[in-house]
């Protein structure tokens, strides 16, 4: 059954005036899927760590997830927005479950094995529109010294993806150059990276939640100056989400590492107060047993249903 555009949805969709429209339908497809559909929020599953970090630490905790058709089950049991992963995951899985679930195709991936940071160009927009996917997914590293050349990379991407009627969606880690590892989740550094992001041409973007820290001495007297407000989550939150073209760009933030379900949860319920768009939750759901999984999806959505 075809549920109509809620109100919400078609102001969010408003944000991307001058848009294709194919890419305006895929956008609405993420926001009209699964158990928040239409609030305007979304709930990501994404299974890239397998790439990024090695099998043993991505699935050992719950070997039913080496299984690629056990991640596509669990995102549609849960009523969640979409599964991000790369292309060798999706394949495993699109023919299968076709047309339950939105799909995210990952086009660059690292792994854990290499000295530089860096990301490969691993899938193409063609493989995303024969797999039927949403969106891609591109990973930058503002700061790093391959950055120019991942911003060009994405140019090229997104504007393949736009004429395929593909949404792009930019996960943005500031990382190296004058950053040293707290400043990677520094308040102003990830504001900064999430502006940049909507600048390359991001419809969705995806950040760590920021910590109280301002990292660059340069950017401290902007903050002292505007008293920008940074002591809770949610004031943080709301900063990030405003650095986003004033809120009118998607920035949902990721799960991060294994947390218990309490801390979870109030990462959510931060993000909620603070204007966010979302989560993008791996590990703490795939690494937990499915029926525990379960629970923590549902607590996250009800969550950003505003009735938890």
């Amino acid at each position: 059954m075809t549920m109509r555009v809620t109100d919400r949805v078609r102001e969010i969709l408003g944000y991307y005036d001058g848009e294709q429209p194919g890419v305006k339908t895929s956008l609405a497809r993420l926001l009209m899927q699964g158990r928040l559909a239409g609030s305007g929020r979304m709930v990501i599953l994404p299974v890239d760590q397998g790439f990024e970090h090695g099998p043993a630490r991505s699935f050992a905790p719950n070997p039913a997830a080496y299984d690629p058709r056990y991640v596509f089950e669990l995102a549609i049991e849960a009523g969640l927005s979409a599964l991000a992963a790369p292309l060798g995951l999706l394949r495993a899985g699109a023919d299968r479950y076709a047309g339950e679930i939105p799909l995210i195709l990952k086009i660059n991936n690292a792994n854990s094995l290499g000295t530089v940071k860096d990301e490969a160009i691993t899938a193409t927009v063609r493989d995303a529109t024969e797999l039927g996917c949403s969106a891609i997914g591109f990973t930058i590293y503002p700061g790093s010294d391959r950055q120019y050349d991942m911003f060009e990379e994405i140019r090229a991407a997104s504007a393949e993806a736009r004429a395929a009627g593909l949404a792009v969606v930019i996960w943005a880690y500031p990382r190296g150059g004058i950053l040293e590892a707290e400043g990677e989740t520094a308040l102003d550094v990830i504001a900064y990276g999430a502006h940049m992001a909507a600048l390359l041409g991001a419809h969705i973007i995806k950040v760590k939640p920021p910590t109280s820290l301002v990292f660059d001495p340069a950017a401290r007297p902007a903050y002292e100056k505007a008293a920008i407000p940074r002591d809770r989550l949610e004031d943080r939150i709301a900063h990030v989400v405003q650095s986003a073209f004033d809120g009118r760009r998607i920035v949902i933030f990721s799960g991060g590492p294994a947390r218990d379900d309490a801390a979870v949860l109030e990462e959510a319920r931060g993000i909620r107060d603070g204007g966010g768009f979302g989560s993008i939750v791996g590990r703490n759901a795939f690494q937990r047993t499915r029926r525990d999984a379960l629970q923590l999806l549902d607590g996250i959505v009800t969550t950003y249903l505003g009735t938890a």
